[in-house]
């Protein structure tokens, strides 16, 4: 590719003038662009120090540097230094002269210099505009440089095609005396997906770049001219470590032709060792227990102490044990035995803990079945765990005579089900062990301060693995937990109120649902009082939590966001939030729990390089038993730790993250939730956090829609945004910020601004709730039936391929929906119905109906 501009510096005899420099620069100028008004002028500055100094080296690199005027070829400075007068000195002025990438090559460059010191005669040289046709033969080294870049810069973006920019000059017919733009580049894509070996990339051929094609970003550079394509040097120029690149090329002359290209590694072994530390787990606690003997002991040390909450009733630590244990008994005498699997349909309240409680009692393994969902749904649960027993009125649990007294299973026995959505359509049913939960509890007790002064809420469904956090959180450290009913939960307001009543310390929530009960705290008159309010569930932009630190100072209540899976028990991570990690928009979920390990890996299972995307890994304590009756989903999901000598398994999570070099993890959203959008594979993730960018939006969701049938024109990306207090709720802002911020492809074609995102019982987005997108615009009047002009016609045109109602003439097609692949359909039926044919370019120059109706006036 060529670059924006080259520089040559010429050293000239000392006897040169700065008139007859000149006058041969206007003379060669006249001849090879006559009538140009921008040809070049010759600029003379002095430099008072001697040419050998540092202060003339120093100007010569700036003017080297210095861009080319818009619109202009060429530009020649002539440098005279304080030690041309002395008649000792032989070194004359040297003229420095830049040009533009796109009007000259290299080549012409130098031919320029000889004509300015006489060495050839200005009409020897033939002015030539434009490229030729491209040599598109690629030297050895200039192939591996380019393999070694897509490779390295694949692992670093998780990407299964790279496409690289590769010098490359014209053919060998170039006129020996041509002067113009004749040079450029060819596109080297590099194939990387999974069975590809060194043979297959290293025999890859470049093309050349179809018209009006961008180039890649990716980019290597000319070198001397003659010799092979170098790595760009200037700073920022690579998204990768130069020395991976060169090892990975060393790695690819090396190598036996049908070496994987997965064996190939851009880290040397100290970077590989330093990745493989990245994430390891810390000291774990020293033990765990069962969850009801952890339980227990909280009963021992404060029997009368406050335990549960639900509306109006309160149970002590020992009146909840003592409701546990006559449930426990009831299960007994209706034939639960240690292993079965209990159903509980049960309504939030105290009952529900102590039903969940009484099944760890009696040594059985609770399936939580949550009532607001619809039966079906339950019964499919049920069935699909195979309970002995679903409770859903405890009273038939009470009155039955002692359970005889049994050994108890391990910690490393079943403690519950929960059940998770499949891609399959068929709910996953998760097998946690009571030893990953007091691990759990374990490993924040000491960090989270947590204490029995403290009050909890359980604002989650129980079939929902964040309230398992919340109810063993609070009563396996001697807290309070507060039950919230169904209809408190739904009311931001009347949850806020409970807050401040109960004086609850610890909360925990969806970010989605903080987002309203943020809102809801705005406006309040008295305040929340929680020292410490735990964010899990799904995934967090940190923008919109800048309000809640206004009032709530990170000295008085701690933020903490917590990455996390039901498969691997609730938490995995943590980090503390502060209002720069808002300000900065931080995707960070934090460094590993105690006891847990996180690591990211490529598609082959490899760690990719510190800060590259791959799929989130997590081994340690919380790593569950399984899925339930699924053993070949198991295996595919749960798999051998080859760095564990005891043989413990990993989860494959599914979710993309990038591991960063001080340990700490950022969360990128769900592999699956990739999608390509004419070709391009993007991320609704992405595009939501750069909406949640914007002041004016305090909450925001992403669809990707359309690509029926596989028209790739059709998909579309619809955006919806909850506009932030005091904020205008015209969507036109919010898109245009946008689209400064994001490739085309990756701008929503609508914003929808609503009240408030709709949320599923779990307080996550419910997408089946989002409305139809918002129109992009008003429609605008139709062309009258009689009307027989251009522009009556490209209306239809646009009508008919963007499947729109009517069409003005300020109406854009960007805003309209259009792209790239609906550009291409625009002209093509545009020639068919007896229009010049309309280049993308130009819809990009005149993307208004009217607008693209005068140019193509202009062309007619």
């Amino acid at each position: 590719m060529p670059p924006a501009q080259h520089s040559l510096t010429v050293r000239l005899p000392s006897a040169t003038t700065d008139a007859a420099l000149a006058a041969a620069l206007t003379a060669a100028a006249e001849l090879w662009w006559p009538g140009d008004h921008r040809r070049p002028r010759l600029w003379t500055e002095y430099v008072p120090a001697p040419a050998v100094s540092g202060t003339a080296a120093g100007r010569r690199a700036a003017e080297a540097r210095r861009p080319v005027a818009s619109g202009h070829r060429l530009r020649a400075v002539l440098l005279r230094y304080a030690d041309e007068r002395r008649e000792e000195v032989a070194a004359g002025p040297d003229l420095i002269l830049t040009a533009a990438g796109s009007a000259l090559d290299a080549r012409s460059l130098r031919l320029v210099a000889r004509v300015l010191r006489g060495d050839l005669a200005p009409d020897a040289v033939t002015p030539l505009a434009g490229p030729l046709p491209l040599d598109l033969r690629l030297d050895e080294e200039t192939r591996r440089l380019a393999s070694a870049l897509a490779l390295t810069v694949g692992r670093y973006e998780g990407a299964a095609a790279v496409r690289v920019a590769v010098p490359v000059p014209a053919r060998d017919d170039r006129p020996p005396y041509a002067l113009g733009a004749l040079d450029g580049y060819a596109v080297f894509t590099a194939d990387l997906s999974p069975g590809r070996t060194v043979a297959d990339l290293l025999t890859t051929e470049p093309v050349a770049p179809a018209e009006g094609e961008e180039p890649p970003p990716l980019e290597l550079v000319a070198g001397d001219g003659i010799g092979p394509a170098t790595l760009p040097t200037a700073p920022g120029s690579l998204p990768v470590p130069a020395h991976q690149v060169q090892r990975v090329r060393q790695q690819l002359l090396t190598s036996p032709p049908d070496t994987p290209l997965s064996r190939l590694n851009p880290l040397s072994e100290a970077e590989s060792a330093e990745q493989r530390a990245c994430g390891a787990p810390l000291d774990a606690p020293a033990s765990s227990l069962r969850i009801d003997d952890a339980f227990a002991a909280q009963v021992a040390a404060r029997p009368d102490a406050p335990a549960l909450t639900a509306g109006s009733s309160t149970l002590s630590y020992a009146e909840l044990d003592r409701r546990a244990e006559v449930l426990a008994d009831g299960l007994y005498a209706h034939g639960v035995r240690p292993g079965d699997l209990v159903g509980l349909c049960l309504p939030r309240s105290t009952d529900l803990v102590a039903a969940m409680l009484a099944v760890l009692k009696a040594d059985a393994v609770h399936v939580p079945l949550d009532p607001e969902h619809p039966a079906d749904r339950r019964e499919r649960t049920a069935r699909d765990a195979g309970v002995r027993l679903t409770v859903e009125d405890p009273a038939l649990l009470t009155g039955h005579p002692p359970r005889p007294a049994a050994p108890r299973g391990e910690p490393g026995s079943p403690a519950y089900v929960i059940h998770t959505s499949g891609s399959t359509g068929r709910p996953k049913g998760v097998l946690v062990p009571h030893a990953n939960v007091t691990a759990l509890v374990d490993a924040v007790r000491e960090d989270f301060g947590l204490s029995p002064e403290d009050t909890w809420t359980c604002f989650h469904s129980a079939a929902f693995d964040f309230s398992v956090w919340e109810i063993w959180g609070a009563l396996l450290t001697g807290g309070r937990l507060v039950v919230v009913d169904h209809w408190t939960t739904r009311s931001p307001e009347d949850f806020h109120a409970l807050l401040v009543r109960e004086r609850v310390s610890v909360l925990s929530q969806t970010p989605s649902a903080f987002t309203q009960l943020a809102a809801a705290d705005r406006v309040a008159q008295e305040t929340v009082d929680a020292r410490l309010v735990v964010l899990g569930g799904e995934p967090l932009d940190a923008r919109p939590l800048l309000d809640w630190f206004d009032r709530h100072p990170e000295d008085r209540c701690r933020l903490v966001n917590m990455y996390g899976i039901t498969e691997t028990t609730v938490h995995v991570t943590a980090a503390t939030l502060t209002r720069r990690d808002a300000l900065a928009g931080s995707r960070s979920v934090g460094r590993p729990l105690p006891g847990w390990s996180v690591r990211v890996l490529d598609a082959h299972g490899l760690p990719v390089p510190p800060g590259a995307p791959g799929e989130i890994v997590v081994g340690g304590a919380g790593v569950a038993l399984g899925y339930l009756n699924r053993p070949a989903l198991t295996a595919e999901r749960f798999v051998p730790d080859p760095l564990d000598a005891a043989g413990r398994r990993l989860y494959r999570s599914g979710d993309l993250g990038r591991l960063l070099a001080d340990g700490t993890l950022e969360h990128l959203g769900r592999i699956d939730d990739q999608v390509k959008v004419r070709g391009f594979r993007i991320e609704p993730g992405e595009i939501r956090h750069v909406l949640l960018e914007d002041p004016a939006v305090s909450a925001a969701a992403v669809t990707v829609t359309g690509g029926d049938g596989g028209d790739a024109a059709a998909v579309r990306i619809d955006a919806y945004v909850v506009p932030a207090p005091g904020s205008d709720e015209d969507p036109g802002p919010v898109r245009e910020r946008a689209a400064r911020l994001l490739p085309a492809h990756m701008v929503p074609a609508t914003v929808t601004v609503l009240p408030a995102l709709p949320l599923t019982a779990n307080g996550k987005l419910d997408p089946a709730r989002l409305p139809a997108p918002a129109p992009a615009s008003a429609p605008a009047p139709a062309a009258a039936p009689h009307e027989a002009g251009p522009a009556a016609v490209l209306a239809a045109v646009w009508r008919d391929v963007l499947g729109v109602e009517a069409v003005g003439p300020d109406d854009d097609f960007w805003d309209l929906g259009g792209n790239s692949l609906y550009a291409i359909r625009i002209g093509t039926l545009a020639r068919e119905r007896g229009l010049p044919g309309i280049p993308l370019r130009q819809l990009y120059l005149t993307p208004t109906l009217g607008a693209l109706s005068e140019a193509l006036a202009r062309k007619a």
